[in-house]
């Protein structure tokens, strides 16, 4: 009884059976049609976005407990089995006189769009390498390379996730995750809200209950001891970030936080396996949960932040309601904000700007004049034939302080990354899969129909802002049947988009007519692309995967491969070079600003991790490396070596580090004739022609996994 009582009815089970004729019936939450004339709308004042908040955490809230509704006639209870549909379930330099002359070239963050910064754990000025580990700060002096040395460090509350670097103002942002008690419990965007479990664990847990982005902004000028000027906390949680000049963009996430007592089951009780009682609760339970959701005020909905300066004066961050906005189509529960920061006036007192969406969390872009989000269409239930959706919504970043809604688009399918929108002379280039769900009903007319799988195609549609909305220029043919896409990227007039499902087709576009884009070449390869780097106009370097003919991983390794793109019509794989066994990672497979190309010199640095299962002890079968190539349009891939950063975690023996999680590279940095690998344990320096032999290392307190 006591399992029951702590996680509700996880082993709830119905058994279909014919139901009787003079069963009541109960009307389910009906989907809402795809908005083809995509808006978002402000709301008229404080009154409206709490009754729009509330209006729709009822829909979810019914939705759910609907799910719950008695199938058969049937119905007993058993431990082990999985909840019914629908019921929720838990989640898992100082630069003064005497400073050294810097290298005459080096990288950076690996980022999107020239001119616009993405932010990372990782900068560098060329001089110097900032790296968040753990919960600190490490300010370390890189330049001579063989002089690499901690200057400091700086504790940053929380967890730190990401930060900004301004070298012209010699600022660094920071965004970092703390916990701090908020009432209510959390949803998780889009769905129910987590299942009640007093004895919360978890990497994710804390953040879960009680999760507050807090925005550190720290005056570097003096790196040996670095200052803090300015503190900013918001409810909710990091996505991601962009700078443009001195415009800082943090984009966040935050739930709805439910009232306390809400419940999506009822308290279980032997008498409702009666299929009359059950129901009659689940009506009770409706009845109560909307009462408290409406009984919440907008406080408890959504909360307002606080700023501490410099010399720590707390001021508080109050909200505009005339600063949120809605779609005109469901997009799951939750918000989405746009925080705007201009470090030229951040440590005075001028105001943060906060721009909100009414929406669960998408995809992120941003140029150099507008930043765009994307969200999912939400469906309340399941049903045949029914397709994912996207919009996608534009804002003008052009005001340092400020983002203005543009205007919305519509378009059908979801995006896989940040790459799959692209922002060329005004017009949005959008890659998208199109998932169908194909549904078999049960031939009882009582039981949940069973989903036979979904159909995919993929598509490349443009748009252009005309009369408030982004409206639809063109698309491309269908691509690829029952496949999705891995990889795209966006070149001047010219689009690449890799999908896979056996094999990896590279399509290529022709998009000098907008309304007209053209797939021109398709090329089938084993393996699959998830990341594309341009170079220059002609060719394309990847990384990603090379598979078995059948898709299979018995051959799988790491693949960097070259790609002839001078004739869009004859795409070629110029060049390949595979590395790794089928247990070999590395983080440039899922996050691009581990890849790193350094163009002044011809190199490609990725992380490398791989296992031999042979040897008799994890670490003497484990290789964590950065490994270096150079990389020629006339001669491919010639490697040059690998900077191995395995005794760097070994002389740590983190009790975390286990066959199930691999310590390795995680980026790396290149100046000149230098390359430096970073990991979570420190930074260690080598010259390109003795990769081998490191110049220097440099470690941090502890690193955290």
């Amino acid at each position: 009884m006591r399992r029951w009582k702590r996680y509700g009815w996880v082993g709830l089970v119905a058994v279909a059976a014919v139901g009787c004729d003079d069963e009541k019936t109960y009307a389910q939450v009906e989907n809402e049609p795809v908005a083809q004339e995509a808006r978002l709308d402000a709301f008229e004042g404080c009154e409206a976005l709490e009754r729009h908040i509330e209006d729709t955490a009822t829909k979810r809230m019914r939705a759910s407990v609907e799910s719950m509704r008695p199938r058969g006639l049937q119905w007993w209870f058993g431990d082990g089995a999985a909840p019914p549909t629908g019921a929720p379930m838990p989640s898992e330099d100082n630069g003064g006189a005497g400073a050294p002359r810097g290298p005459d070239d080096y990288t950076g963050t690996n980022n999107q769009v020239a001119g616009v910064h993405e932010a990372d754990f990782v900068q560098n000025d060329g001089n110097h390498i900032f790296v968040l580990s753990g919960s600190k700060l490490y300010v370390n002096r890189s330049w001579p390379a063989d002089q690499l040395t901690r200057v400091s460090s700086l504790a940053i509350e929380g967890q730190p996730r990401e930060m900004l670097y301004d070298k012209e103002r010699q600022r660094l942002v920071i965004a970092s995750q703390v916990y701090e008690e908020r009432p209510g419990r959390p949803s998780v965007w889009g769905a129910a809200p987590m299942m009640d479990l007093p004895d919360c664990a978890g990497p994710r847990c804390g953040y879960m209950q009680g999760g507050t982005l807090k925005v550190t902004v720290v005056d570097v000028s003096d790196l040996a001891s670095p200052q803090v000027k300015q503190q900013v906390f918001l409810p909710g949680g990091y996505l991601t970030a962009r700078r443009v000049d001195s415009a800082v963009r943090l984009v966040m996430t935050d739930e709805f936080r439910w009232p306390s007592d809400v419940r999506f089951y009822p308290e279980y009780s032997r008498e409702l396996e009666n299929r009359d009682k059950m129901n009659a609760a689940l009506d009770a339970l409706i009845v109560k949960n909307e009462k408290l959701i409406r009984d919440q005020t907008l406080a408890d909905w959504v909360e307002p932040g606080r700023r501490v300066a410099a010399d720590g004066t707390t001021t508080a961050l109050p909200f505009s309601c005339s600063d949120f906005f809605h779609a005109n189509a469901p997009t799951g529960l939750g918000f989405v904000t746009v925080l705007s920061l201009d470090l030229d006036t951040v440590e005075g007192a001028a105001p943060l700007g906060r721009t909100s969406v009414v929406s669960a969390p998408g995809v992120v872009y941003a140029s150099t004049e507008s930043l765009y989000l994307s969200a999912n269409h939400w469906w309340w239930q399941q049903v045949a034939e029914q397709s994912d959706h996207s919009y996608i919504h534009k804002f003008d970043i052009r005001e340092p302080a400020r983002a203005t809604y543009v205007g919305s688009g519509s378009v059908a399918g979801a995006l896989v990354n940040q790459f799959a929108m692209d922002e060329h002379e005004g017009v949005l280039r959008v890659a998208t899969t199109v998932t169908t769900w194909r549904t078999e009903g049960n031939g009882d007319g009582v039981s949940t129909p069973t989903t036979s799988g979904p159909d995919t195609v993929s598509r490349l549609v443009t748009f252009a802002p005309k009369n408030g909305r982004l409206e639809e220029l063109g698309r491309s043919e269908d691509l690829a049947p029952t496949e999705r896409i891995f990889s795209a990227r966006f070149v001047g007039k010219k689009g690449y988009i890799v999908t896979f499902r056996q094999t990896d087709p590279l399509f290529t576009f022709d998009l000098s007519d907008p309304a007209h884009p053209r797939k021109v070449g398709e090329l089938k390869i084993p393996g699959f692309s998830t990341y594309i780097h341009p170079l220059g106009d002609t060719h394309l370097l990847t990384f990603g995967e090379d598979r078995d003919e059948d898709g299979g991983w018995r051959n799988r390794a790491l693949k960097l491969s070259l790609f002839d793109v001078s004739d869009l019509a004859n795409p070629r794989e110029a060049f390949t070079h595979r590395m790794g066994t089928s247990g070999s990672n590395s983080e440039a497979l899922h996050d691009h600003k581990a890849f790193n190309y350094f163009a002044a010199k011809g190199l490609v640095a990725v992380p490398f991790v791989d296992w031999d299962y042979s040897r008799p002890d994890y670490w003497s079968g484990f290789t964590s490396e950065l490994r270096v190539f150079r990389v020629d349009t006339a001669t491919g891939f010639t490697p040059v070596g690998a900077v191995s950063a395995r005794d760097m975690f070994q002389r740590f023996e983190h009790p975390h580090w286990s066959w199930y999680w691999a310590p390795e590279v995680r980026r790396s940095v290149m100046a000149d004739d230098f390359v430096y690998a970073i990991t979570d344990a420190g930074i260690r320096v080598a010259n390109v022609g003795a990769l081998q032999t490191p110049l220097a290392t440099t470690y941090f307190d502890a690193p955290v996994p």
